[in-house]
């Protein structure tokens, strides 16, 4: 359990910074205070780091970059950028947060591909919900794992130090609330403990407590959680302890697009292609244009709390050439197909009739030929073609995005309007920039903030330590 000691510990050894946790926040703050001159210590609870970043697409908007500018995106801005957070979460993000998100993502990126030898593709294909520019950065992986495979490189030739199987558990707080040290616990029981000049929370949010899922956001509290295990809440457990002020814990990202039993993530890049979804009736339920997020709890809310994306051989295509984890969902039988609806159908036990109303009524839209009901525009895609394709798949909780609210440069505010000295939060361990409800998720809000956040809390823990 998360604790806060105020007794005088003994280290066992001591750095200028240490980060706790090696998600795409903790190393790209390790990064970033290195280059500072600090000495970096990052303790990381499994015994490979891979955290939510793995888990996750990868992909990192990010306004006004020469990556952007290479593919012909030449009119973005943070201040465009930041217009569209804001207007996804109906002006309840926390503004200061997002402007302070837009303005830093775009360098941090740029320093990364310097410092890091991260390298960036602009995905120009398509625009993901609430997206006015194609801003969307990814590695040439295209996964969250080829990104944090790169960001463990950079910290390996940096020669940062990382302990991993190391649980982070106690903080001790010294004179005017500055974290002198952490307790760690080791495998086998042991403890060590290792003294500290500042402190980086790196640790993500709390999805993966679910007696906090259930208190803070009971409607994805029956969901399934496809967020990493180590996700406990320790953050706003510290936080809560210090005084610490916290904002929109009711703030999370969902997805309707999980593979289903499979738990494989199938990206929302189809439905923008053109792709629906259907309950178990056969039927569409939503407006799948509204954002993946959202569309989370909308699948939940169906019979079972399934659907199925359908779509056709030149989406499949898309997918299978664009996407590893569509390509995962191939090689392990996820995708089911037919030559006509009636095939379709019988492949995945959906009722005929209505699978067929169905993809005929979609392909009435997509000719402009009648109207959605649900309100989804469907100009400017191809109508679906057999042969026709399926995935079963369920709503599920990725991460939270409520935590530590944090100053400009990353230090953790307390409730009273002040700063603690020496502590700063950075990724899912502080307030996002997604507001307090699933709707004002913002495709690539977390890793935004995650390397934003990070990049920030880095430069000046590590600045604030070089000082000394």
């Amino acid at each position: 359990m998360p604790q806060i000691s105020h007794e005088a510990p003994t280290p066992d050894f001591s750095t200028d910074v240490v980060i706790i946790g090696a998600g795409a926040s903790g190393l790209t703050a390790a990064l970033a205070a290195a280059e500072k001159g600090a000495e970096v210590v990052v303790l990381e609870r499994d015994a490979s780091p891979s955290g939510s970043t793995s888990m996750s697409s990868g992909f990192v908007p990010a306004p006004g970059t020469r990556f952007q500018v290479a593919v012909g995106v030449t009119d973005d801005t943070p201040d465009l950028f930041c217009a569209d957070v804001m207007a996804k979460s109906y002006g309840k993000s926390d503004e200061r947060l997002a402007r302070l998100a837009a303005e830093t993502i775009g360098p941090a990126m740029e320093w990364l591909a310097d410092v890091g030898n991260t390298e960036w593709q602009v995905l120009d294909d398509f625009l993901y919900p609430g997206h006015s520019r194609h801003r969307m950065h990814a590695v040439p992986e295209k996964t969250g794992a080829g990104l944090e495979a790169r960001l463990l490189a950079a910290a390996t030739e940096a020669g940062i130090t990382i302990v991993t199987e190391a649980l982070a558990e106690t903080l001790f707080v010294g004179e005017e609330e500055s974290i002198i040290a952490v307790a760690v616990t080791r495998p086998g029981g042991s403890t060590e403990v290792i003294g500290c000049k500042a402190l980086i929370l790196a640790c993500n949010g709390y999805g993966g407590n679910a007696e906090m899922v259930a208190k803070h956001i009971p409607q994805i509290a029956e969901g399934e959680y496809y967020g990493h295990a180590g996700n406990t809440g320790h953050a706003v457990a510290w936080g809560q302890a210090l005084g610490a002020e916290l904002k929109h814990l009711s703030g999370y990202q969902g997805h309707g697009s999980l593979a289903h039993p499979h738990g494989i993530l199938i990206s929302w890049a189809l439905m923008m292609q053109g792709a629906v979804q259907v309950n178990l009736d056969g039927m569409r339920f939503s407006n799948e244009m509204g954002g993946y997020s959202e569309q989370a709890v909308k699948v939940l809310a169906q019979p079972d709390g399934i659907a199925w994306n359908i779509y056709d051989q030149a989406r499949h295509d898309f997918a299978a050439a664009g996407f590893p984890d569509y390509r995962e969902a191939v090689d392990a039988g996820a995708i089911r197909s037919g030559h006509s609806a009636a095939e379709l159908a019988a492949a995945t036990g959906l009722p005929e009739a209505a699978l067929t109303e169905t993809i005929e009524e979609v392909q009435r839209h997509a000719m402009g030929k009648d109207k959605d009901e649900f309100g989804r525009d469907f100009s400017g895609v191809k109508a679906l073609a057999g042969p026709y394709f399926a995935v079963r798949v369920t709503g599920a909780l990725f991460h939270t995005q409520g935590g530590l609210m944090i100053a400009d440069d990353a230090r953790v505010l307390r409730k009273d309007g002040g700063s603690f000295p020496n502590l700063f939060a950075s990724g899912g361990a502080a307030c996002g920039v997604s507001g307090p409800a699933v709707e004002g998720y913002l495709s690539g809000n977390g890793l935004l903030t995650a390397i934003a956040f990070g990049y920030l809390a880095g430069r000046y823990a590590g600045q604030s330590v070089a000082q000394e």
